[in-house]
């Protein structure tokens, strides 16, 4: 089954891991998930509660992240 950038449950370590090009996302927002021990445990449902971001538009810049990628 293949994997989903915006599956709820999709931890950020994995989601990093298969669109690299989405780092610079987290980063341009300040988060420091990337590299962050937690983030195999985290999900961009939880990152987004955690920095209060908006999870649709976030979500879309990652969407265009890897679109452009």
């Amino acid at each position: 089954m293949r994997k989903r950038l915006d599956d709820p449950d999709l931890p950020l370590s994995e989601l990093m891991e298969l669109w690299p090009e989405t780092i610079p996302v987290f980063l341009r927002h300040r988060m420091i998930c990337v590299g962050c021990l937690i983030n195999p445990f985290h999900t961009i449902v939880d990152a987004c509660a955690e920095y209060g971001l908006d999870e649709e538009i976030f979500v879309a810049e990652l969407r265009a992240a890897v679109a452009a990628g």
